[in-house]
């Protein structure tokens, strides 16, 4: 039936097409929203800066886009784009699986950070890759995070970094647990300057980004129904035993609970954002 609705709204071309071929290139066309299972044009999905127009579901978006959404154009300017993936334990397959990443993302880590304006006002910014081996932190990540965090306070500039991430990158071992003392403790020297720092935590937040320089924002906001804690629901509910309440670690959960400052739709982000550090600005 989504296949004759398809043929439908779309001319098919007139050179011959196998059915399975044809099947697949309509289909391609459309997503379905995995919450209120409608059939969404892919081409509307985009416009709309991949937020479902029927319900409001946010999807995930690449640091590439999220970076044209947030920055005023043709002002990103990257930084760290030289500090690349290690194997320090020498993992089977990891490097094989990185580049393989590299060539399918077209991004060489699961992070991008610059400096950049928002609505006119200077600040640095990083944003993380979820298509990248889930956001994962490794020592390349955690080094241009830092490197970052380091920039803001050379220049004296805010700094926004957007978390999506399944956590420490276990193919680095304990090299990727380190990365959270160092990114909080950049964070620390951050503070000591006064200098603002707005934490964004989008679909999902997890493990020890979580439990580093994810939560240490001087404003902390979030996307509606993100899912934000350190370990996943499932296991938590495995470990104690317990049925969890209705929405845990949802970002609405969160806000009620006092865990992060508001929830911001897509949309109204670059707004919010270049709103708080105009007041910051005020009163520092």
């Amino acid at each position: 039936m989504i296949i004759d609705k398809i043929k439908k709204v779309n001319k098919i071309e007139e050179k011959p097409i196998k059915n399975d071929e044809a099947s697949e290139k309509m289909i391609g066309k459309w997503v379905k929203c995995n919450n209120c299972k409608e059939i969404i044009y892919k081409e509307e999905l985009h416009k709309n800066l991949s937020v479902c127009p029927n319900c409001g579901k946010h999807f995930r978006l690449s640091s590439r886009r999220r970076i044209k959404q947030i920055a005023d154009e043709g002002t990103f300017k990257e930084i760290g784009a030289d500090i690349l993936t290690k194997d320090p334990l020498n993992f089977e397959g990891y490097l094989k699986k990185v580049e393989l990443l590299k060539e399918k993302t077209k991004i060489q880590e699961a992070v991008k950070c610059g400096k950049c304006k928002i609505n006119g006002e200077e600040a640095v910014l990083a944003v993380m890759d979820g298509n990248f081996l889930m956001g994962s932190m490794g020592s390349a990540v955690g080094e241009r995070i830092t490197l970052a965090i380091e920039t803001a306070i050379k220049n004296q500039l805010p700094i926004i970094i957007f978390c999506v991430s399944g956590g420490a990158r276990m193919q680095e071992g304990i090299i990727s647990l380190m990365q959270m003392a160092k990114t909080s403790a950049a964070i620390a020297k951050l503070d000591e300057q006064g200098l603002l720092y707005i934490s964004v935590l989008t679909d999902p937040t997890t493990g020890g980004v979580t439990a580093s320089f994810a939560s240490l924002g001087d404003i902390i906001l979030a996307e509606p129904e993100a899912l934000i804690g350190f370990a996943g629901p499932r296991v938590i509910e495995q470990t104690i035993g317990q049925k969890l309440p209705e929405g845990f670690q949802k970002s609405e959960f969160l806000l009620e609970h006092g865990f992060i400052d508001k929830i911001v739709e897509r949309k109204d982000m670059k707004e919010t954002i270049s709103k708080i550090i105009k007041m910051h600005k005020k009163v520092s």
